[in-house]
């Protein structure tokens, strides 16, 4: 049994949410105010927190940011839930150590499967980290224990999810990975596809990439309308 918490100036919306994943089994506390919760996590860390952005006081990117560096919490899953869902609020919770992101109004069986899949997909650790060993293809180096990429002789720090995406792209590579194939091995679970997600992290991932190689060798190509492939010597193309 899971132990959830909820933080978010909406009681009704903490209400449904802890409602909604309690009949799924899940244990769940619920705070409207941003400082007393931050207060909780450190007294009794949760499995999973579930995060409001507009909260008064404190925003909640401001909030997730001081839960990443302090390390006692900094592996806990967050699942940022609310209605700012512009490609540049994502940008932004994903930038402040989000897992997840998930806008208002959201459907409670979606709700259950996001919690679920970031659940069963972290154990705590993201599911690639489980292997030890190093992955090398091409120029490329995928190293778990520090979730690290080394193209070449340089080396640059990925999050958990960057980590896991780039390895499904180097098990598939040279073919075509379709969103949906990513969705269902990073994120866990099946449905509809979440582009915005999917895009934004493989825009991180493709800016770190290109900060450690030549900027014009592109290894992440994107396949319109389908999906994205990875080259592992990297291709000369001006294409983002």
């Amino acid at each position: 049994m899971s132990k959830i918490l909820i933080i978010d100036d909406d009681e009704a919306i903490c209400e449904l949410v802890k409602l909604t994943l309690e009949l799924a089994g899940h244990t769940c506390k619920y705070s409207i105010d941003p400082i007393k919760g931050y207060a909780l996590i450190k007294q009794d860390a949760p499995d999973l927190l579930i995060l409001d952005v507009m909260m008064g006081e404190v925003d909640g990117y401001s909030l997730a940011l001081k839960i990443r560096q302090n390390e006692n919490t900094k592996n806990i899953p967050i699942i940022m839930l609310t209605a700012l869902g512009e490609l540049q609020d994502k940008l932004k919770g994903f930038d402040s150590g989000v897992d997840d992101y998930l806008t208002k109004p959201f459907e409670p069986e979606e709700l259950k499967a996001r919690v679920l899949a970031l659940l069963n997909r972290s154990g705590l650790v993201a599911q690639s980290l489980r292997y030890k060993e190093v992955l090398t293809l091409g120029d490329i180096t995928l190293i778990p224990e520090s979730y690290s990429v080394k193209i070449l002789d340089k080396t640059a720090k990925l999050t958990p999810i960057e980590f896991e995406i780039l390895n499904v792209l180097m098990q598939h590579h040279d073919e075509m990975v379709p969103s949906k194939v990513l969705l269902k091995e990073v994120w866990g679970y099946q449905g509809d596809e979440d582009i915005d997600t999917i895009r934004v992290h493989i825009r991180h991932l493709r800016t770190k990439i290109d900060k450690i190689s030549d900027e014009k060798n592109k290894y992440i190509q994107t396949i319109y309308g389908g999906g994205y492939r990875l080259v592992p010597t990297g291709v000369k193309s001006n294409d983002e």
